[in-house]
């Protein structure tokens, strides 16, 4: 093979697929050896993190998602993939930081830190001083950070949307601190709507994208910025009131449920708990579409969900009931009975196309 060839497209699927095999057999040593032979060959550092780490670290969420993988070899796949980029420090001649100081961090309760991670090896390669603080950061010492070493910005990252209303508060908080935000991860939709919805200084829609954008001056924050300036709809308080009784409604719904499916009666414990834990993400992302006001988030979800569902032999249909009860339980709450009428037409309008019936 020449050298342009391992190189080029075919050396970095080549890479990608060695790397697929190695951390899909929970085989940590051979990862290693893939990403240190691909550098070795003269391959990209940055096509390396993006187009063979990032690519495979994708694959495992999809197959995941498709039920091909399990829960636990997505977690070692992912802990394979991280303990892999750590080989970039050894292998590599550092660079010499000579651009701007960026602080790379994701929001609190967000544990999915890879793409915050690739960000953070990109910007080194690049040539940016880094502090990486890595997944569940709170806002308090964020800014805490913010304040005692200075940067010139913050790249914010989230992948579950669920997270938005924290986001908010912590671009809220970083602004404060006179520092600029760029946010990324799929967590600010597909095309940075909620990140500007939320007020950050810049969106990314990838870390290519991110490293490019941070190559100059992010705008300075406003100052005596409030988050109400960005969602009025806040003030009619479903989001809070809804947040604050998630407890109640998901025991509501359970029961409900319990006695429209007469089968549910003979779950197990584990069953119960499982599909309380299900009912209480569709209160969450109903919470978070009320939160910034948009039909698409907690439709979205409810697709991804379905198609979750259809891939572990349960039909998508099932989750329709529970769309019925919750918008009982809120029926004085006019935004959620619409978010929530809105997904059950677009369940039911699914069902139909797939020829099943509720």
């Amino acid at each position: 093979m020449s050298a342009s060839t391992r190189t080029g497209p075919a050396g970095i699927a080549e890479n990608a697929d060695r790397l697929w095999e190695a951390v899909t057999t929970g085989d940590e040593y051979t990862a290693g050896d893939v990403v240190v032979q691909a550098l070795g060959q003269g391959l990209d550092p940055e096509s390396v993190l993006l187009d063979v780490i990032g690519a495979v670290q994708r694959k495992v969420g999809q197959e995941w998602a498709a039920n091909r993988l399990t829960v636990a070899q997505e977690h070692v796949a992912t802990a394979i993939n991280d303990r892999v980029i750590a080989t970039f420090g050894y292998v590599l001649k550092r660079p010499e930081p000579h651009l701007g100081r960026v602080t790379v961090a994701c929001v609190d309760g967000e544990w999915h830190a890879m793409p915050a991670r690739l960000l953070a090896e990109v910007l080194r390669l690049r040539g940016f001083h880094v502090d990486y603080l890595g997944a569940q950061v709170p806002a308090p010492h964020l800014v805490a950070h913010l304040h005692r070493t200075g940067p010139d910005a913050v790249a914010l990252s989230s992948s579950i949307a669920t997270r938005l209303p924290t986001a908010h508060a912590t671009i809220t908080a970083c602004q404060a601190a006179a520092t600029p935000v760029i946010a990324g991860g799929a967590a600010f939709g597909p095309d940075g709507r909620y990140a500007r919805l939320l007020g950050a200084e810049a969106w990314a829609p990838d870390a290519r994208s991110a490293a490019d954008r941070l190559a100059e001056p992010l705008p300075r924050p406003q100052t005596g910025h409030q988050p109400l300036d960005d969602l009025p709809h806040l003030a009619d308080q479903e989001y809070t009131l809804v947040t604050r009784t998630s407890g109640r409604l998901v025991k509501a719904v359970l029961a409900g449920l319990e006695e429209r499916i007469p089968a549910m009666r003979a779950y197990t414990d584990l069953q119960r708990q499982h599909t309380a834990e299900d009912i209480a993400h569709v209160v969450e992302f109903l919470a978070t579409a009320l939160y910034v006001g948009d039909s698409e988030l907690f439709t979205g979800f409810l697709t991804w969900t379905a198609d979750i569902l259809t891939a572990r032999g349960v039909p998508a249909v099932s989750l329709v009931p529970a769309l019925d009860l919750l918008e009982a339980e809120l029926r004085d709450f006019p935004r959620a009975t619409g978010l929530l009428g809105t997904a059950r037409t677009h369940l039911a309008d699914r069902a139909a196309g797939s020829g099943l019936s509720a």
